[in-house]
């Protein structure tokens, strides 16, 4: 079998059998075409030609070309991923990429605003009376309730549970989990919907003038805006909003096992570094604060 077919069978599976969302299976193409490109350079057509000195060479070949080692390591997964299921599906009989080590990470801690700048973003939104109050529900969100991008857009109004003080997001991996809701966010989501009401037959919850739901290069876009304005964060985007609120979490006490589930990350670990970022705020505070530092 060729290497293009088995991609195309892969993706399939993914798409179909475990329902990985769009944005990921386009995501493995991506990755996996680049390969395949490699592969054919190499004279390599065939998936039983594949030895596990090729996929070294290929990620040495990534490096060169000047690829960090976080892309790299996410090409491998992708590889990973292809090589298993073709070992599982009787197209191979041994799996190449199965004793190839992630190359070493830099561990960077995630960059957070303080409360105060978040605080000072409301201020700002009056500026934009047209869209004030669906801006103000999105920071509201991605701060309040930790929510991916992603997991914005695809909120329906069904979702929102005023009376219970829950919304129930749709994660990674397609995975549910209820997210418990702020009574400030809660009295803004109402405002909101007031604002809004029925002139739109619509399941999305947040929709621009048109109606349409709204898209993540539009959240991209608000929140590069205010975020440019109250910090001087190097990456502005949505994420930061959600690292901030897992931060602002622990650093208030809160059960990390409680975080994880909030953020519905799949292990402790992923959670773990926001204790990080809250032990060197403390450190900063501390050199700033204290006689003896």
């Amino acid at each position: 079998m060729k290497i293009e077919n088995l991609i195309e069978l892969y993706l399939e599976n993914l798409k179909s059998i475990k329902r990985y969302s769009s944005n990921t299976v386009k995501s493995y193409r991506e990755d996996l075409r680049g390969f395949a490109d490699f592969a054919k350079n190499y004279e390599k057509v065939s998936v039983k030609s594949i030895t596990n000195k090729n996929i070294k060479t290929y990620l040495m070949e990534l490096n060169e070309a000047g690829f960090d080692k976080k892309s790299i390591s996410r090409k491998l997964a992708s590889l990973r991923g292809l090589f298993k299921y073709a070992f599982q599906q009787g197209l191979l009989d041994s799996n190449p990429a199965i004793q190839i080590r992630n190359p070493k990470l830099e561990r960077k801690l995630p960059e957070v605003i303080s409360l105060d700048s978040f605080l000072s973003i409301y201020p700002l939104l009056d500026e934009n009376k047209k869209n004030s109050l669906l801006i103000q529900v999105i920071f509201e969100l991605l701060y309040g309730c930790a929510l991916r991008v992603s997991e914005l857009c695809g909120l329906n109004t069904v979702d929102i549970d005023l009376d219970n003080k829950v919304l129930k997001v749709r994660g990674k991996g397609n995975k549910d989990r209820i997210v418990p809701i702020g009574s400030k966010s809660i009295d803004k989501i109402k405002e909101y919907l007031s604002y809004r009401g029925t002139k739109f037959q619509t399941n999305a919850f947040l929709v621009n003038e048109k109606g349409e739901r709204i898209y993540p290069r539009f959240i991209h876009r608000v929140v590069q805006k205010y975020l440019a304005k109250v910090s001087d964060v190097k990456k502005k985007s949505p994420h930061v909003l959600r690292h901030t609120a897992a931060t602002h979490m622990l650093d208030r006490g809160a059960d990390i096992r409680v975080v994880k589930e909030i953020l519905g990350h799949e292990n402790l670990s992923t959670t773990q570094i926001y204790t990080h970022v809250s032990i060197e705020r403390l450190k900063s505070a501390y050199k700033k604060a204290h006689p003896k530092s």
